[in-house]
């Protein structure tokens, strides 16, 4: 006999309104839910009180991620986790991260139904500031949080908004920075099975090839440049001849321009990256009728092939010492920051794919654009994998307009995984 388990689509359509509702944007279209500010903190209330209701055991740790848990009949054995973040960069979309919570709230919500007890415990996992290169200079420190893999130097860093630092705004949020510097874990290896992280496809490629749902088979890692500057100088821009000039913002472009025509090349050659000019800008100290003396830029290349990376920066820097000599400037690229890209667990995306497979949903195996908390539990040693849903107009945009037969469609496939992942059984029934 098959239990038919269907996951609470109604509560995650609910879900998703109230968020959208609690978080709005001051433009009203977007959603704003800072890192460890007043929008995470509303989305964090809103999932607790779901959670509450659904009869859930809670678990918060230092950092304030929050652990819902459908209890099992082996609470000794190794827990499955979904989850995802709560927050959003600055007037983002709703779906971004909140997708692979509400998802998970969704499918034990559908097994409560049910009256369905799991063999292992089910954890739906509400991570902090994964959105972390638009709030601290840092990457995931929530998910790094919860694992005890969060450097104690971390906590030092101010948020770029306000300046106050990541152990200030735990502690503001009833969470233990000291024990996070000490590498206090809620979760390891020790006792997570596996983590699934639902997601958006922040990118065009489903939406472009018709396909509901994508398999990730791994995640790029990041070499960064947040705080780099040409340094020229200003000068009269009628009275100046081209020959006398040193011009930050012509240099900076041409580096900018001939970077692009190396990205370009390495392409043809089979390297897959991206690299983008975060901030490409002159500073307050410009304007008309001056020649600009200093420009910034912030650089982000990505790949999940680190020798790809490698060739960027070789021809950066290359580049950078070239135009610098021959422009009569200097070029500061600043601190560099890197993460290290991450390949999904081989099993676990041959289950989502048999899953797929047994639901009739669409599927494409493809890498990740964007990072995700999924690298921490990758790299802590834990079995992970990512399931993309279609998404049109993008994302860290208001304009995220996923549909909701395509998260239905995921959810379809997320809840079979789950089930024969912890080899599920109710009173001697298969599933």
């Amino acid at each position: 006999m098959t239990i038919n388990l269907t996951p609470d689509l109604d509560l995650a359509e609910r879900l998703f309104q109230m968020l959208r509702e609690a978080t709005a944007s001051a433009d009203g279209r977007g959603v704003t839910r800072d890192a460890y500010g007043p929008g995470e903190a509303k989305a964090f209330a809103i999932v607790t009180a779901e959670a509450e209701r659904l009869g859930l055991h809670l678990q918060r740790d230092a950092a304030c991620n929050l652990l819902m848990t459908l209890p099992s009949q082996d609470r000794s054995a190794k827990r499955i986790v979904l989850g995802s973040h709560l927050d959003s960069v600055a007037n983002g979309g709703n779906f971004d991260g909140a997708a692979g919570v509400l998802a998970g709230l969704a499918i034990l919500s559908g097994w409560r139904k049910a009256g369905f007890v799991p063999q292992v415990d089910v954890s739906v996992l509400a991570i902090r500031a994964e959105e972390a290169g638009s709030w601290f200079p840092t990457s995931f420190p929530g998910s790094r949080a919860a694992l005890g893999r969060l450097p104690a130097e971390a906590l030092d860093l101010p948020r770029q908004d306000s300046g106050k630092p990541l152990r200030a705004y735990i502690r503001d949020n009833g969470g233990d920075p000291e024990a996070v510097a000490a590498g206090r874990a809620m979760l390891g290896s020790e006792n997570v099975d596996s983590y699934l992280e639902l997601h958006i496809e922040q990118g065009p490629v489903l939406d472009t090839a018709g396909i509901p749902v994508g398999i990730v088979s791994g995640i790029p890692g990041a070499r960064r440049l947040r705080a780099g500057r040409v340094i020229g100088q200003y000068n009269h821009s009628g009275a100046t001849p081209r020959r006398y000039r040193a011009d930050a913002a012509l240099a900076l472009a041409e580096l900018a321009y001939r970077l692009d025509e190396v990205w370009c090349r390495l392409e043809a050659q089979g390297h897959v990256l991206v690299c983008t000019f975060c901030v490409l800008a002159t500073t307050a100290d410009a304007g008309f009728t001056k020649i600009p003396g200093e420009a910034v830029f912030q650089l982000d290349i990505r790949s999940v092939d680190t020798a790809s990376t490698a060739a960027m920066y070789n021809a950066f820097y290359e580049l950078a010492g070239e135009i610098a000599a021959r422009r009569g400037v200097r070029i500061e690229p600043g601190e560099e920051t890197t993460s290290l890209p991450s390949t999904m667990d081989g099993l676990m995306q041959q289950q989502l794919a048999q899953a797929a497979r047994d639901a009739e949903v669409g599927f494409l195996s493809m890498p990740s654009g964007g990072g995700h908390d999924a690298v921490a539990f990758a790299q802590a040693g834990i079995p992970s994998a990512m399931l993309f849903v279609r998404n049109q107009n993008g994302s860290h945009n208001p304009d995220e307009a996923m549909r909701m037969e395509d998260f239905a469609a995921a959810l379809d496939v997320m809840n079979r995984f789950a089930l024969a992942r912890a080899r599920h059984h109710d009173d001697g029934q298969a599933v």
